[in-house]
C-alpha cells in the first residue's frame, strides 16, 4: 500500500513515519512494515524481526499477508508474534537517529478487483472536510481521501494542466468489487450532494486515475510554482477525524491572517493535513512568521487530542512541541534509548532530541 509522493523513497518513508495517499484503508508505514535491515552507529548489522524473515511472497496466505523484499529464500511470517521488544516498530519514524534504514520487507495488498477515482468541488474549506467525516463515519470502505484547498487546487490545475476548479477539492478513490464498488460509488455520490459538493464523475480506466494522482503527487512542486525562485517549507499535523473541520477552518484562517502563501494539501481520511509554506527565506520577518504560524499549528493540533507532526516527524522545527506532547518523562526515556544505541552521539545529531 506505499505511495511515495514527489521524491519519497520506501525507507525514507519509514524513518519518518510517512503514510501516503492510502494510509486510510491500509495503514501508515508502521503496521506495513514487517522488517527492517538497519546499520546501527558502531556498523553492527540488525535485521529488527531478526535475519531471514524476508519472504518474497507467502502463498496461500490471506489478505494482506503477501510481503515484498529482495531476498529469495526464507520462512513464511508468523501473523503475530510477542518475541521480545517491538524492534522494527522503535526503528520506523527514528528518522536517522538510531542508524541507516537499508532495507525494508513491506507488507502487500491484493489488488482490488475494481477500483473508481473522482474530483469532487466543495463552497468551502469546512464543507469538504465535513464531507470526509461524515464519509468515514458512514463506513463507506474508501481507499483514499486527499483535501485541497482552493489555494492547492488551482496551483495544482496550472502545474500539471488539468482542468480544475479554484475550490475546496476532494479526490476520493474507491477498492472493491464490481457490485460492491457501485453501492459505494451511490453512497459517497449522496454524502458529496448533501455537503453541496460538485456532482461526481468517476474516472475507472487506469490511465485516466493515473493522470488524477499525478496531479496530486506534484501538489509540492506546484506550490513551489506558485512563487519561482522562493523556498518551501512543509509541515503537517494529524487530530482526530471529529475535529478536523475546525482544525482546518482555524488553520486557513490563520494562514489567510498571517498573509502567508500556504496551500494546503492531506491525507485527510486519517486526520493528517499539510501546509506548503512557500517564503523567501532572505526576508527575515516572513521566515519568522513561517516559523510562529507553524508553532501556533502544532499546538492546535496539540490542543484538539491530535499530533504535532501525523507524518515526516519532528526534525529540528518541533522538538519544543515534542516535549509538549510526550511531557518530560517520555522525552527522557526518548533520550535514554538514544544514548543506549548510539552513545557517541553520530546519527543525526541535534535532530528529534
Amino acid at each position: 500500500p506505499a505511495d511515495p509522493g514527489a521524491d519519497a523513497s520506501l525507507c525514507g518513508m519509514a524513518a519518518t513515519g510517512a503514510s501516503g495517499t492510502n494510509a486510510v484503508r491500509y495503514g501508515t508505514m508502521r503496521p506495513n512494515v514487517l522488517n527492517l535491515r538497519v546499520v546501527l552507529p558502531d556498523g553492527r548489522l540488525l535485521h529488527t524481526a531478526g535475519p531471514g524473515r524476508q519472504p518474497r511472497w507467502v502463498p496461500g496466505a490471506g489478505p494482506g499477508w503477501m510481503v515484498a523484499t529482495s531476498a529469495t529464500h526464507s520462512p513464511t511470517p508468523c501473523r503475530k508474534r510477542a518475541a521480545g521488544y517491538d524492534l522494527t516498530s522503535l526503528f520506523v519514524g527514528s528518522e536517522g537517529t538510531l542508524g541507516f534504514l537499508t532495507q525494508a520487507t513491506l507488507r502487500l495488498h491484493p489488488l482490488p478487483e475494481a477500483t473508481a477515482t473522482t474530483i469532487a468541488t466543495f463552497p468551502s474549506v469546512r464543507a469538504a472536510v465535513a464531507c470526509t467525516v461524515q464519509v468515514l463515519q458512514a463506513a463507506v470502505p474508501v481507499a483514499r481521501i486527499e483535501f485541497l484547498d482552493e489555494v492547492m487546487a488551482s496551483a495544482c490545475s496550472r502545474y500539471s494542466g488539468l482542468e480544475m476548479l479554484e475550490a475546496a477539492t476532494l479526490l476520493l478513490e474507491l477498492h472493491g468489487s464490481q457490485h460492491g464498488l457501485a453501492e459505494q460509488q451511490q453512497q459517497t455520490e449522496e454524502i458529496v450532494r448533501l455537503n453541496d459538493g460538485s456532482s461526481l464523475a468517476w474516472a475507472e480506466e487506469p490511465e485516466e486515475r493515473g493522470r488524477l494522482w499525478a496531479m496530486r503527487h506534484n501538489a509540492w512542486y506546484a506550490a513551489l510554482a506558485l512563487r519561482p525562485g522562493c523556498q518551501g517549507y512543509s509541515t503537517d499535523v494529524c487530530v482526530p477525524i471529529s475535529r478536523l473541520p475546525d482544525v482546518v477552518v482555524e488553520t486557513k484562517k490563520d494562514l489567510q491572517d498571517t498573509g502567508l502563501t500556504g496551500p494546503m494539501v492531506g491525507h485527510v481520511g486519517d486526520g493528517n493535513f499539510h501546509c506548503l509554506l512557500i517564503f523567501n527565506a532572505q526576508d527575515p520577518d516572513e521566515s519568522q512568521r513561517i516559523h510562529d504560524f507553524t508553532q501556533r499549528l502544532g499546538r492546535r493540533a496539540l490542543a484538539a487530542g491530535g499530533t504535532c507532526t501525523g507524518e515526516h516527524g519532528v526534525g529540528l522545527g518541533k522538538r519544543a512541541l515534542l516535549l509538549e506532547e510526550l511531557g518530560q518523562e517520555g522525552l527522557d526515556t526518548l533520550r535514554r534509548i538514544k544514548a543506549a544505541l548510539d552513545p557517541h552521539n553520530l546519527m543525526n545529531p541535534g535532530k528529534v532530541l
